[in-house]
């Protein structure tokens, strides 16, 4: 992520995101291949990114969640959209933890990453409220995240559709927000990532 930082501070979209970083592993890496959406075995749903090398594969799954943000960075313009919605991001993400450690355990790779960037604070940033509906799936700093995680009591039905089942964690995962880049001096101008790595040996 640091070398990728270097040439690609700001992304247009998740795909483009995606792209960028199998682009930098397969430079950093020539010897190893790479695949894009590479189905689930079983399953109707596709892996980020799958990274074949000599001894071992690893898996990786992305999330690019981003607030409004108009930056010129080198020959171009980034006008990123504000995607809101934090409670069902959050779950979103753990939910890429959790099929994660399913492909893992599958035997299908024998490492992998859930990488999370983003100009969002609100995802770092403790909930101002006392206790949020999305309470469970919170990731802050220096916290552990693992077991079951389910919404909280007061969770309507109309905001949660569609991601009612609770998410279990075989492993356990500490949080550790780092700094990605600063394309930009204005608001949400920071964006910073968080990554849970799961192996078949944990």
């Amino acid at each position: 992520m640091a070398s990728l930082a270097q040439k690609r501070p700001i992304f247009h979209s998740e795909a483009d995101f995606q792209f960028s970083l199998a682009w930098e592993i397969k430079s950093q890496y020539p010897k190893c291949e790479i695949r894009l959406e590479r189905p689930f075995k079983g399953k109707q749903a596709h892996l980020d990114i799958l990274v074949i090398g000599e001894n071992e594969q690893i898996a990786i799954e992305l999330k690019y969640k981003t607030r409004k943000l108009d930056v010129e960075w080198g020959r171009e313009h980034f006008s990123l959209l504000g995607h809101g919605a934090q409670d069902l991001g959050r779950y979103d993400i753990l939910k890429d933890v959790q099929r994660i450690e399913e492909y893992v355990s599958s035997g299908q790779a024998q490492n992998g990453y859930t990488i999370f960037l983003t100009n969002d604070s609100a995802y770092w940033k403790p909930s101002p409220k006392a206790d949020p509906i999305y309470k469970s799936f919170q990731f802050l700093q220096g916290e552990t995240v693992g077991g079951t995680l389910s919404w909280g009591k007061s969770a309507g039905e109309g905001t949660i559709k569609g991601r009612e089942d609770a998410i279990n964690l075989h492993g356990i995962y500490r949080v550790n927000w780092q700094d990605y880049s600063k394309p930009s001096n204005g608001a949400y101008g920071v964006f910073r990532y968080v990554c849970f790595y799961h192996s078949l040996n944990q």
